[in-house]
C-alpha cells in the first residue's frame, strides 16, 4: 500500500505502531506491577522500600516518577498520544534502570537483579521514539496532525501499482 500523494510506503509507520505496541505491553506491565502490585508485582511500598535501599535521592518521589512514567507514559506511547513527551521520563528511567539498579553486568544471567541489556535496550528504543515520533498510525497525527516533528500528510491510502 502506498499514500497516494507522495508514493512513500507506510511500512515505517507499521514498524513504528509494532515498536509502540510493545513498548506499551512491557512498561504498563511493569508499571502496574510497581503501582498496582498486579502480574505478581510488590506495590509501590516495595517498590519504594527498594528505592530508599539504593540511596536514590528523594526516593519516594523517584520511585514513583519512575512507576508512573512505565505505567501512564506506556499507556500514552501504545495510543501514540503526547508520544514524545511520554517517552522521555520513560527512557530516562529506562536508563537510570540500566545504570543504578543493573548497572553491574551486562548479562541476563548475572544475579540478583539481572543485566543491564534488557533497560539499556529499551531506554535506546524509546530514545529512538523521541527522534522519529509515532509516525502517521497515532492519535498524535490524528488529534494534532503532527507525527515525525513536522505536519503529516494523511491522505488516503491506495494499493500499490
Amino acid at each position: 500500500m502506498t499514500n497516494s500523494s507522495s508514493g512513500k510506503c507506510w511500512t515505517a509507520d507499521v514498524g513504528l505502531l509494532m515498536i509502540r505496541a510493545i513498548l506499551c505491553v512491557v512498561l504498563v506491565y511493569h508499571g502496574s506491577q510497581k503501582v498496582f502490585g498486579a502480574f505478581d508485582g510488590k506495590g509501590m511500598a516495595d517498590f519504594i522500600a527498594g528505592t530508599v535501599k539504593m540511596q536514590m535521592p528523594m526516593p519516594v518521589a523517584a520511585a514513583w516518577a519512575a512507576a508512573l512514567a512505565e505505567l501512564v507514559g506506556g499507556a500514552l506511547i501504545g495510543l501514540g498520544l503526547l508520544t514524545r513527551l511520554a517517552a522521555v521520563p520513560a527512557a530516562f528511567t529506562m536508563f537510570v534502570a540500566a545504570v543504578v539498579v543493573h548497572g553491574h553486568a551486562f548479562s541476563v544471567q548475572a544475579k540478583p537483579f539481572m543485566g543491564m541489556e534488557y533497560p539499556l535496550t529499551l531506554g535506546i528504543i524509546l530514545a529512538g521514539l523521541i527522534l522519529t515520533g509515532p509516525g502517521r498510525l497515532s492519535l498524535d497525527a490524528l488529534l494534532f496532525g503532527r507525527c515525525c516533528g513536522s505536519k503529516c500528510e494523511t491522505p488516503a491510502v491506495t494499493p500499490a501499482k
